[in-house]
């Protein structure tokens, strides 16, 4: 028998489920009119001699990215090409009907796996043609990441997944979008329309779940409430946070990558703040009505919270460049 908190999630996610799938068209966009990774690299079908030039210009521009630019495209793609386990975390979530092939949230979660597909097969090939990275090193912290799994703090609760996946697609929409800007600064405007093309996916998944989000705080304010609090406290952390390299330990390679990605100011804890600030003010948190005493107390939480984060960032040190990842020789 579900809990009576489950109970009452089932009947929420029960009664969004039409809205979602009236709404499929503004949240996804349709495969045909959709970008494809080919679109962005060089066509093997081409004349040889078209094609290799075509390779030997997108190897040159490569060479101007910084080691630490690198570091994080390469980390960045590691992270999308772990799709299987963000799908199967999805099918595992309690009260989503993923069989029926006319429900509404059985089609977002397909679809939404589908379009983030695309993102490591553009990146993978895009670092293959590079040159620049040791590709089995690489393709070895990828099987890593896949294997060893992932602990978000979400359990099997969809409230609590909603709120992760409105942080996370936030935060890879920044950083896909900064090392676009660092790329075409380096010279590389082609990985700078390729990061944008990933952010510009990553902005409109935000906006779904955010919306989700939106529609169960007006359905069962004071359950959303408690969840929000709950990832919070938590702090969310990246799904790429088990990330390692052949002979290091689980979840080390990790904090290299961040500390790259904090250097080149792709993704800060500023910007951990910044978007919980974003979320606190889309969700109209300080506005919401009808909560339990527990959920009023969870609400101060989390409003207060912005400014006990920033106290902290501001006493962090920018991390130094120590370490050589494995993936660049």
């Amino acid at each position: 028998m579900l809990s009576t908190a489950l109970a009452s999630r089932a009947e929420v996610l029960v009664s969004l489920e039409s809205f979602i799938r009236e709404n499929m068209d503004s949240f996804l966009k349709k495969v045909e009119d959709n970008w494809q990774p080919s679109d962005f690299l060089p066509d093997s079908r081409l004349d040889t001699d078209v094609f290799f030039n075509e390779v030997k210009l997108l190897r040159e521009r490569a060479q101007g990215l910084s080691y630490d630019l690198l570091a994080v495209l390469i980390g960045d793609t590691i992270t999308e090409e772990a799709l299987p386990n963000y799908e199967s975390w999805f099918h595992d979530l309690e009260n989503l009907d993923r069989d029926d092939h006319t429900n509404g949230w059985g089609q977002w979660i397909r679809g939404w796996t589908a379009e983030e597909n695309r993102h490591g097969d553009l990146l993978n090939r895009y670092l293959y043609l590079t040159g620049r990275v040791n590709m089995r090193e690489f393709e070895n912290s990828t099987q890593y990441l896949i294997a060893d799994g992932f602990d978000l703090g979400t359990g099997r609760d969809p409230y609590r997944s909603f709120v992760y996946t409105s942080y996370q697609e936030a935060a890879t929409n920044i950083s896909h979008r900064r090392v676009g800007t660092l790329a075409r600064k380096a010279g590389d405007a082609q990985l700078s329309k390729i990061c944008g093309m990933i952010a510009g996916d990553e902005a409109r998944h935000a906006r779904v779940y955010k919306t989700f989000v939106d529609k169960i705080f007006e359905l069962d304010p004071s359950e959303m409430m408690l969840a929000f609090e709950d990832m919070m406290r938590k702090k969310i952390v990246m799904p790429a946070h088990y990330m390692r390299e052949l002979g290091v330990e689980m979840g080390k390679t990790f904090g290299h990558f961040t500390d790259a990605a904090q250097r080149l100011g792709v993704y800060t804890s500023q910007d951990y703040t910044d978007i919980l600030e974003d979320l606190i003010r889309d969700w109209k948190v300080e506005q919401i009505t009808g909560l339990n005493e527990a959920a009023e107390k969870a609400r101060d939480y989390i409003v207060a919270l912005p400014n006990r984060l920033r106290r902290v960032a501001d006493r962090m040190p920018v991390p130094k460049l120590e370490y050589k990842f494995k993936w660049i020789d």
